[in-house]
């Protein structure tokens, strides 16, 4: 549970009432992204292509947590990060070193966690917190790509994310072109859910937040994924 709290990176979104979000049939249609977890970028990146055929895009690196990506496509406004410690990384803030210990620490890669991108971040942000949620953010956020270009954003995530299973809110910079739209393309986004002990409590968690989800019974809590490519599929899980 500590490695997928580590990684709820701060991200941002819109204004979200219960149920404004709706899934579509296996995923919830404002999901923007997964994020993949792995010790080392080559081998995760590997470890999709062998899976789905489709060879994941180098993305940049996060200076201020040590971090480097990975980008693949999984359609219109859907993407998957796969994130791994930037070998020429240097001195990081500790809570980045926490980070980085539980992604060095992975023996295979794993889901992390995932982001939603509503419209307006900081009206979401209030709206929850008018809740009685405690907010984390919005706070900015950039990475400058291989090109040059800088990615810019707004994140935020919860205090309280049900032991990793609630997503963190990311608002993307006007300025900024979405990852999925430049990413190498191919895959899709064939299941998304989320597995709980108390799926009725978590059931309200989401719809809470305005987020619909597909939700299972399981002995522990866990989100579960899978997507597809022409090579075939890949299943992962947190």
């Amino acid at each position: 549970m500590i490695s997928r709290r580590l990684f709820l990176a701060l991200t941002g979104g819109a204004i979200l009432s219960p149920l404004s979000i709706r899934a579509t049939e296996n995923f919830p249609s404002l999901l923007d992204h997964m994020i993949l977890g792995c010790n080392n970028l080559d081998i995760g990146i590997s470890f999709v292509e062998e899976r789905t055929g489709i060879r994941a895009l180098f993305g940049g690196v996060h200076p201020d947590r040590g971090t480097a990506n990975a980008l693949l496509s999984l359609g219109e406004r859907h993407y998957l990060e796969i994130m791994a410690p930037d070998p020429k990384g240097k001195a990081v803030p500790p809570w980045a070193a926490k980070q980085l210990d539980v992604l060095k620490m992975l023996a295979t890669p794993r889901l992390i966690t995932w982001a939603i991108h509503p419209r307006d971040i900081d009206a979401l942000a209030n709206k929850l917190r008018a809740l009685g949620m405690q907010v984390l953010g919005p706070f900015p956020g950039s990475r400058t790509r291989p090109d040059g270009s800088v990615l810019s954003w707004k994140t935020f995530n919860l205090a309280d994310d049900h032991h990793g299973l609630l997503p963190f809110f990311i608002q993307w910079s006007a300025g900024s072109r979405h990852p999925s739209l430049d990413a190498p393309a191919g895959c899709q986004i064939q299941r998304f859910t989320a597995a709980d002990p108390h799926p009725d409590e978590l059931s309200k968690a989401y719809q809470r937040i305005g987020v619909d989800v597909q939700i299972e019974r399981g002995q522990e809590p866990r989100l579960r994924a899978r997507i597809s490519g022409p090579k075939g599929t890949l299943d992962f899980n947190s």
